[in-house]
């Protein structure tokens, strides 16, 4: 488990952490997200001792990470895949760390194995693609068969094969009882890999709860509506206070009435309907609806020719 109490880091005036408290549960992957400039690779550098806070704390299984009497056993961690001395194969980037922290060497080749990279294990990592550099860097996390996990933008360079893979990894890791904490901007794969959120913000908190909840929260379920009377549904919502926009040639989406009241009202007026389903918001929306304030870089659209 991993609980940060106040965590505040502060770099001049400028202050990357501010009073963040929150806890990763094992059992669980629990998704860290937030805008470019949000605070959380100075957070995971904090609990991994890298960076010391400006004040509050934060401890893995208890204690600080710091006090670990053997940390690769204890914490697993995948923060720059290219921290990597590009001289050196595979085999022997993991082996030193292997024979640093007391770990046998039989797990080099296991976890070469379970990354896919056993049949490039005597390749110098300076040849590496950016998929391969980062399995390696999963291998290095999984060396000390850790209870703790941290992952920051995991899938950064994996093809959809690989993508799959540390998916599926990531859950089959936290069903062990593992503590499992990944950092990505990737929106989809935290809505299918994740079962909770933490979300900050300019270096606060904003959200702490599972993804479904999250979503819940944060967007508004719409209601899809397929029917050969566009007009005439369109008015007859409306007037009750629906917000209603075209989806399609046949179809709207509505929002603001459940399905039961759309439902019933085109069925007292008369009216045909093909199609009644609710649409459900994805993480990305509502990530964007809640972090819409907290974006630190905003980008212009370019204008098209001749505006």
């Amino acid at each position: 488990m991993i609980e940060a109490v106040g965590l505040t880091k502060r770099y001049g005036d400028r202050l990357a952490v501010d009073q963040l408290s929150f806890s990763v549960k094992a059992g669980q992957v629990t998704g860290f997200l937030g805008p470019n400039g949000a605070g959380k690779s100075t957070t995971m550098r904090m609990i991994l001792g890298l960076d010391a806070p400006t004040s509050g704390r934060v401890t893995v299984g208890g204690k600080p990470f710091a006090q670990a009497a053997y940390p690769m056993r204890e914490v697993g961690a995948l923060l720059d895949a290219k921290a990597v001395h590009g001289g050196r194969s595979a085999y022997n980037h993991l082996l030193c760390l292997a024979q640093t922290n007391n770990l046998p060497t039989r797990r080099v080749d296991e976890v070469l194995e379970l990354v896919g990279l056993a049949a490039v294990a005597k390749k110098r990592s300076k040849g590496f693609s950016l998929g391969m550099g980062q399995r390696l860097g999963i291998a290095a996390a999984l060396l000390g068969d850790p209870q703790v996990l941290m992952f920051d933008e995991p899938v950064n360079g994996l093809d959809p094969e690989g993508i799959l893979w540390i998916r599926n990894l990531m859950k089959a890791l936290a069903a062990e009882g593992r503590t499992v904490f990944v950092s990505s901007h990737l929106m989809s794969e935290m809505e299918n890999t994740a079962d909770h959120l933490v979300v900050i913000g300019r270096g606060r908190l904003v959200a702490d709860c599972s993804v479904q909840e999250f979503i819940d929260n944060n967007s508004e379920l719409s209601i899809r509506v397929k029917t050969p009377e566009l007009t005439k549904l369109n008015t007859v919502l409306t007037d009750k206070g629906a917000i209603v926009r075209a989806d399609g040639d046949e179809a709207l989406l509505v929002t603001r009435l459940g399905m039961t009241e759309i439902g019933d009202l085109a069925f007292d007026n008369g009216i045909r309907v093909h199609e009644l389903s609710p649409i459900q918001a994805s993480l990305e929306q509502a990530f964007m609806e809640l972090t819409k304030d907290s974006v630190e870089y905003h980008a212009a659209v370019p204008a098209g020719k001749g505006a």
